[in-house]
This record gives C-alpha cells, structure tokens and sequence, in this order.
C-alpha cells in the first residue's frame, strides 16, 4: 500500500476577484470623454456627477433650465436646483440671466468640461489590452484602425410658441383643452406638469384665431397607432410645427362724416357735428 506524502503542496484555491472588473468596448461614435476629476469628484453627489456628465453630452444650445431637466429625470426641481448649484461652486457650470431684444429674460449656461485653474497630475496612459494572437498557421492581417468619426451635432428643437400678450381666460381655456383630451384618445392622459407646460403654446394658437375645437382636431387626428411612450413630445412637436401664422392686422377703414343740415339755411352738408355749412358761416375777416 502507497503511503500519503505529507509534504505535497496543497491544491491551487481559484482567485476570487475582491472589487469591480472592468469589460471595455472601445466606443466610436456618440460617446463623451469625461475626467476622472469629475467622475471621482470626493465633494460633489452622486446627483451632480451625473448632472455634469449629462450636461456635458448634450449639443450646443441644447436646454438645461431646471424644468427642462426635472421634466427628463425623475429626481425632482429641488434636487436638481442642488446639484447645479454644486456643479457652479466646483467650477464645472456659470449660469448667467440675459434679457433678449423681445424683452425675455433667459438663462445662458456654460458647461465646462475641465474647470478653470484645476491642476491634474500627468499620468502615463495605461495601454491597450492587446486582442489575442491569431494561429501562427494563419496569416495575419494588417488593418489600420479608422479614425474616429466627428460627432454629428443634433439641431436643437426649436422653443415652444408663446403668446406676445398675457390672456388669463386664455390660458384657463388651453389648460382645460389640453387636460381634456384623453377622451378623444386614452394615450393622451398627460401629467399635471406637462399641462402647464403646453399651456402657453395653446394659448399662442388661441392668440392667433385658431378656435379651441380646431387646436383639439389639430393635436388628436391621425395619431400613430403604435404605443405612445411620450404623448407630450408628441403634442409639443405639433403645437410647434403646425403653428398658424398670426391674424393680418385690420383694415383702416375712412368714412365720411354723417349728414348734418345747416341752422343757417337747412341746406345738408357733412360734418362730425351740427352747426352752420360752410357758406353760412361767418367769414374772418383777414388780419392786416
């Protein structure tokens, strides 16, 4: 009988990995580069590194006003007024009011990928894993990789319309349009917010002689039949596309003076008042 050699090496235990592993794609179109001073930022949230790399992703022009992002993401206007405040205070967004010829005032916001006067250490780069090598029997291809691809700018949508005066009756009746119409088709039922943000833009189409009846036919005919994931966008892209062109300003019209007979010789002459015709009138006599 063999006896058990005491010595001999235990078996190899398999390594269990004790953090994240990491299975990179390289990525060639619509992608964002953004800094580990952001993405491991030790003193902004979680919401503001987020934030930021949203932000950071989205064309020029595009809209970051507090609503447009509490209308995108569900963490709220509280949260996200909190987390740009973090990202102006880092340096990582300036936020400044500007009034436009039309008298509006807006909100301009400049975005900053690196903030000003940070100071990064240079770092080799990490090189690439290599991909595994062909069978030697095989003849190896030698392909130059294609050069990445200038991202394509998306053209920013154009704003909703909204009316030049304030018309109170006016808005009551686009809130009440536009909350009404989930009964010509239950896929329209749209949240309380979204109502008041098309208000306006029903309003303007009010503003310019559409009737209510007509903005309603307008917004519910020939919709898609498949599902309606966002019936608000839907809706906004009509009210701002099939916008009608503002009423044509009224004609002047001139009419004569009424007919007036003369307390002198009742004889009828036109005037805005009663009184004496020209004939019956006293003459001046001229000055000297």
């Amino acid at each position: 009988m063999d006896t058990q050699n005491p010595s001999a090496p235990p078996c190899a235990q398999p390594r269990i990995p004790r953090g994240v592993t990491h299975i990179n794609v390289r990525h060639t179109t619509r992608y964002t580069v953004i800094g580990n001073h952001l993405a491991q930022h030790r003193e902004l949230s979680l919401t503001a590194i987020g934030l930021a790399a949203h932000i950071q992703s989205l064309p020029a022009e595009a809209r970051v006003d507090i609503k447009t992002l509490a209308a995108r993401f569900p963490e709220g206007e509280t949260r996200i007024a909190a987390a740009l405040r973090e990202l102006e205070a880092h340096g990582y967004l300036t936020r400044t009011r500007e009034r436009l010829p039309s008298g509006r005032v807006v909100t301009h916001t400049v975005s900053y990928n690196q903030p000003r006067g940070l100071r990064i250490p240079a770092t080799r780069p990490s090189p690439e894993p290599r991909p595994a090598s062909p069978p030697r029997s095989a003849p190896v291809p030698v392909r130059h990789a294609p050069e990445d691809p200038p991202k394509a700018a998306r053209t920013p949508k154009p704003p909703l319309p909204v009316p030049h005066t304030p018309d109170l009756d006016g808005h009551r009746t686009a809130t009440a349009l536009l909350a009404g119409l989930h009964r010509d088709d239950p896929r329209l039922l749209l949240p309380e917010r979204e109502v008041h943000r098309l208000a306006p833009a029903v309003t303007a189409w009010l503003e310019r002689g559409a009737a209510p009846e007509a903005v309603r036919r307008t917004l519910t005919a020939s919709l898609p039949r498949e599902p309606l994931h966002h019936p608000a966008a839907l809706l906004a892209h009509r009210l701002t596309e099939l916008l009608p062109p503002p009423l044509p300003a009224a004609p002047v019209v001139l009419r004569p003076h009424p007919l007036q007979n003369c307390e002198g010789c009742d004889r009828a002459f036109r005037a805005p008042a009663p009184g004496r015709c020209r004939d019956c009138r006293p003459r001046v006599p001229a000055a000297a």
